[in-house]
């Protein structure tokens, strides 16, 4: 067993596992997570802000006008260009929303809602991100007043989580799976989901594709966007294939701010039309590979 503080999960490879079946025999399962986040202008002093946020020529004196206005363009424009992609193609998306855009921008949460989307809480802010600098009743206030507001806007509890900039502390699995949370986004450490254990409960993670985060590959690594589109593609060939062992998952992070600009766009319109045209991939959202594998796992969940 690996242990994290008070987090388990069964140290097993892919290949030693209880083979993994998808519905109607699909070998991989796609998702899409559309990351809303908020980029607050003057955060808190104490709030813990990684060296790779926001990036670039990273943080500017105080006020950052410019790293706030590039978030800001995220939910004022490209947002709706990424929505309308998932539109064109016929697919749905999970939305990573924080609190702080529940709250300035409730409009994004009635098109998510407009269209079906899971909604999963995604933190307070972008500028706030989760740490073992928190103590256990600041972070489970944390936890409750993020999850709070985006249940104020959407008018259900998520039942999912994606911290911002896939932060956590050594805490905060356990502390999700006693606020009711019933699945994670943020441990890209596998393929397949699986559960954790913690004194709370369990929780299940379902590991997104960090390599193929649009933040990662184009702002950090600066990879071209045809070459991202062909990894994806590339991605979900050899999942197909090593599917046939046991059913893998791909699940890919995008970021409006970042995607959503119009030299970028049309890659995506392009990837979702290629990947919705498949045949040989369970298109699906985060909500119901978790609700699939509660199926499948009663006794584990």
């Amino acid at each position: 067993m690996d242990t994290h503080d008070s987090v388990f999960y069964e140290n097993t490879t892919v290949i030693s596992r209880r083979p993994l079946i998808w519905p109607n025999g699909y070998r991989v399962a796609f998702a899409a997570v559309v990351s809303v986040e908020y980029y607050e202008l003057r955060p808190p002093s104490n709030a813990f802000i990684p060296a790779n946020v926001p990036g670039g020529f990273g943080r500017a004196p105080y006020p950052d006008v410019r790293a706030f206005s590039q978030r800001e363009y995220g939910n004022r424009v490209g947002v709706f260009r990424v929505i309308e992609a998932f539109d064109k193609s016929g697919l749905s998306a999970t939305a990573a929303v924080d609190a702080a855009v529940a709250q300035s921008y409730p409009y994004l949460v009635r098109q998510f809602r407009e269209r079906r989307w899971p909604i999963v809480g995604h933190g307070y802010s972008l500028t706030r991100v989760i740490s073992n600098k928190m103590s256990i009743d600041e972070e489970r206030e944390y936890l409750n007043v993020s999850l709070t507001e985006v249940q104020k806007q959407s008018g259900a509890r998520p039942t999912g989580w994606h911290g911002p900039e896939y932060g956590e502390s050594e805490r905060t699995p356990a502390l999700l799976a006693e606020l009711g949370i019933d699945y994670l986004l943020d441990w890209p450490n596998d393929e397949q989901p699986y559960v954790m254990r913690t004194p709370s409960g369990t929780i299940l993670s379902l590991p997104m594709a960090l390599e193929l985060d649009d933040v990662v590959a184009h702002y950090h690594r600066r990879i071209s966007m045809k070459r991202w589109k062909q990894a994806v593609l590339d991605a979900l060939d050899q999942l197909t294939g090593d599917g046939r062992q046991s059913g893998r998952l791909l699940i890919l992070n995008l970021h409006p701010w970042l995607i959503g600009h119009p030299h970028r766009i049309g890659y995506l319109e392009e990837l979702l039309a290629e990947i919705a045209s498949r045949n040989d991939v369970w298109k699906t959202t985060t909500q119901q590979l978790a609700d699939h594998h509660r199926t499948l796992n009663s006794h584990a969940i």
